[in-house]
């Protein structure tokens, strides 16, 4: 990792000043303005933190402890900078179980529970007689953090019977997510108690809290430890809702993926800093989800040390973070995929195409057929004439053209058309309007907003394709009376690059040379929302409702009539067709004035 992404990570975490190379975390006297108020996390926002704390027990041992590094730890996870909706510590809390350790630590924990701030626990083998399972019984740990103390907890869901396995479930991104805390060797009752949680929370993607499950090597490559091989075996496997187990109990730390029974990866993780400085300094391991771009990005940090920082020597500086590969690191996670086997995303209904019909609409396409079906003509819903009609080009078969079942879930309709064209020949097929459509005649003087639905293949960069458009004019600007640039170019165009990159050009009414908004490169393989929206004098590219930065600011008024049709999925240079587009398209709407974005059909 380079120092510009550690440094902007930490500062980012409160963990750096501005203009300072280390500085302190925020006051730790008093809780940041979110907890100072009485409001928590923010539990709908799709970035999010899980703040996971292993092995505390040198830090609470007889007489030789210090809780003042966990002490700064649980106020920061309560500061509000990271929007860290719960905090499960791996077990170990003490160094030799006794009351008096139990005393010290609960002490610390009495900041999360004045703030009822929602943290799991779980015995480690130091807490409890390591040669017992969960049946054990009464002991000190049952006595400071059994299911009693869990009694205000807005997450805690439920305790095994004896006590040392419980369950919390908690609230991020807008949904709610299962925690599974284990004691450090349940019994055969407890990890069935464990699976009947997993049966009545079916929908609920899991996270597995456990003292002992894998250990890793000086790599950091991990591996079942025999009591993890167990509870893969007898557990996690079978239960497709666990994604991401943790543990402590070992060193060093490490990771591996592993696929389930059901053919999925599960990410298991081994944390655990007691062999570093200060007993590992309360370090915490924070999982900083981050739906929107399906990533968990994970940092390794102790925020006693880094309070410290200006006062701090050489060592002590050095752990302040950890950066290596198991302890800072990404996870790419298609969250929507991996949870689709028992919590599928429902796929809201297609909205009523009237709903569609907004002041100064001019057409309104959506492409609505069998799927596979081939593609003769298509009407106009709004009402005003502008029909589609099929143009198939030389050799190309009627399967060029045809419907698809695929759909982007934020457009209106719940299909879409397969073009399967290119160049060098033109083939394919492509949609251009009736001759006797209304809209053949419009200039659109006074503003205009073209949007549409888009999803491109894997092969669209293979050199056939580029150029293609998945809208525009059949004419070109020198039909229209254009002198400037190359008067054979459309009189407008929709088109992409050979980098997939949105290009809308066009010859204004009051110009003689091409207007052009530049997009960027896209990804391929994903549904994208594309308007060109122009307000009588300005134009604007938008790529999912977000304006792009290569947009002219010169007036462009309108666009210029070559006296041709307007074209769905061709280009058409100089009025030859040279290629029919290659990809997935939409709905499409075209409105007489510019529309605000929270105007488009993104819905």
């Amino acid at each position: 990792m380079n120092d510009s992404s550690r440094r902007t990570f930490l500062r980012g975490a409160g963990l750096l000043g501005a203009g300072a190379a280390v500085s302190a975390l925020p006051a730790l006297g008093a809780p940041a303005a979110s907890a100072a108020f009485g409001r928590g996390p923010d539990t709908e926002d799709g970035r999010f933190t899980l703040a996971v704390l292993p092995d505390t027990q040198y830090l609470f041992d007889a007489d030789r402890g210090d809780p003042a590094p966990l002490d700064a730890t649980l106020r920061y996870v309560t500061g509000g900078d990271e929007n860290i909706v719960f905090l499960a510590h791996l077990g170990d809390l003490t160094e030799n179980g006794q009351p008096g350790e139990f005393d010290q630590i609960s002490r610390s924990f009495q900041h999360l529970d004045r703030r009822r701030f929602p943290y799991s626990t779980l015995a480690g083998n130091h807490d409890i007689k390591s040669s017992t399972d969960d049946q054990r019984g009464r002991t000190p740990y049952l006595d400071a953090f059994g299911p009693q103390r869990q009694r205000g907890s807005r997450t805690f869901r439920g305790a095994s019977p004896d006590g040392y396995n419980s369950h919390h479930v908690f609230r991020a991104g807008g949904r709610e997510w299962l925690l599974l805390a284990l004691d450090w060797r349940p019994s055969a009752g407890g990890l069935e108690w464990a699976r009947s949680v997993l049966a009545r929370n079916p929908r609920l993607p899991a996270i597995l809290t456990i003292h002992e499950l894998v250990w890793a090597d000086e790599a950091g490559q991990a591996q079942f430890s025999e009591f993890g091989q167990k509870v893969w075996d007898e557990l996690v496997a079978g239960n497709d809702q666990i994604f991401l187990t943790l543990n402590g109990h070992y060193w060093p730390p490490g990771r591996m993926v592993k696929r389930n029974d059901a053919g999925h990866d599960v990410h298991l993780h081994i944390t655990n800093y007691q062999d570093r400085y200060y007993g590992g300094s309360a370090m915490i391991r924070l999982y900083r989800f981050d739906l929107a771009r399906n990533v968990i990005d994970v940092r390794t940090v102790s925020p006693w040390l880094a309070d410290q920082a200006p006062r701090l020597n050489e060592l002590q500086r050095q752990e302040i973070e950890r950066t290596g590969p198991a302890d800072y690191f990404s996870l790419e996670i298609d969250f929507e995929s991996r949870f689709a086997g028992f919590a599928p995303v429902p796929v809201p209904p297609a909205r009523p195409a009237e709903r569609q019909l907004i002041r100064g609409t001019v057409a309104y396409w959506r492409f609505e057929g069998s799927d596979g079906a081939p593609v003769n003509g298509v009407r106009d819903l709004s009402g005003r004439g502008n029909d589609l009609v099929r143009v198939t080009l030389p050799g190309s078969a009627p399967e060029s053209l045809r419907f698809s079942g695929e759909f982007s879930t934020r457009q209106p309709s719940r299909s879409s058309l397969r073009f399967d064209g290119g160049k060098k020949p033109a083939r394919g097929g492509y949609l251009r309007t009736a001759d006797s459509a209304p809209m053949n005649a419009e200039t659109f003087a006074r503003g205009y907003t073209v949007e549409a639905f888009v999803k491109l293949p894997e092969d669209f960069k293979d050199g056939k394709h580029s150029w293609a458009a998945i809208f525009g004019r059949q004419g070109s600007g020198g039909k229209a009376g254009k002198t400037g640039d190359d008067p054979g170019e459309p009189s407008a165009t929709l088109s992409l690059s050979d980098g997939a990159a949105f290009q809308w050009a066009v010859f204004p009414v009051n110009q003689n040379g091409i207007s052009t908004c530049w997009g960027h490169e896209l990804a391929l393989r994903e549904w994208i929302h594309v308007a060109a929206v122009n307000d009588g004098r300005r134009t604007t590219l938008y790529v999912d409702g977000c304006p792009v930065l290569r947009n002219p600011k010169t007036v462009a008024a309108g666009i210029a009539n070559p006296g041709g049709s307007w074209l769905i999925g061709a280009y058409a240079y100089d009025s030859i067709v040279e290629q029919a587009f290659h990809g997935w398209l939409g709905d499409v709407r075209v409105v007489g004035r510019a529309l605000d974005p929270r105007e488009f059909m993104l819905g």
